[in-house]
């Protein structure tokens, strides 16, 4: 199995640029306030999430193929878009992220920044969650982009 090195580049520019634009840009406050929570409406909330997410970066791989002309096929954008989205989901869950940084000896990091309970002394994104969160995002966007690359050969 031999993936293409140029849709693997392109992918991942798309889906890089995307995931900015969907998990800081389309999802709405109320998705970002509650989809960490516990219950339904907050599962519903990252679900919501997930899906605008996944639209967005679709919507930016669709016209870079079609301009370069490049050869994807469908069903590894679908598996890859997949696996992004439930990394995502599974990532922005908020606890199944804090519980790998505790196990992995993070979990200092994962709390630095972090407004103390009962107080609003940090009101910023600059958390260690917030630089875990998203670098675990690029990682499976680099993934997907591999699982786009080896359709790009189909």
């Amino acid at each position: 199995m031999i993936a293409d090195p140029t849709v693997f580049a392109v992918a991942f520019a798309a889906y890089f640029a995307a995931h900015q634009v969907g998990d800081h840009w389309v999802q709405s406050s109320c998705q970002a306030a509650s989809k960490g929570g516990t219950g339904r409406a907050a599962r519903a909330a990252c679900a919501k999430h997930v899906l605008s997410l996944t639209a967005t970066k679709l919507l930016f791989l669709v016209p870079v193929v079609l301009l370069l002309g490049l050869s994807v096929h469908p069903l590894a954008a679908v598996a890859a878009l997949t696996v992004d989205g439930v990394s995502h989901y599974w990532a922005d869950r908020r606890t199944t992220l804090a519980r790998l940084a505790d196990r992995l000896g993070l979990g200092s990091f994962y709390r630095l920044g972090s407004p103390r309970p009962g107080h609003d002394d940090n009101p910023t994104l600059g958390t260690g969650a917030y630089a875990l969160d998203q670098s675990w995002h690029i990682a499976f966007l680099f993934v997907g982009a591999l699982i786009t690359a080896i359709g790009g050969t189909a």
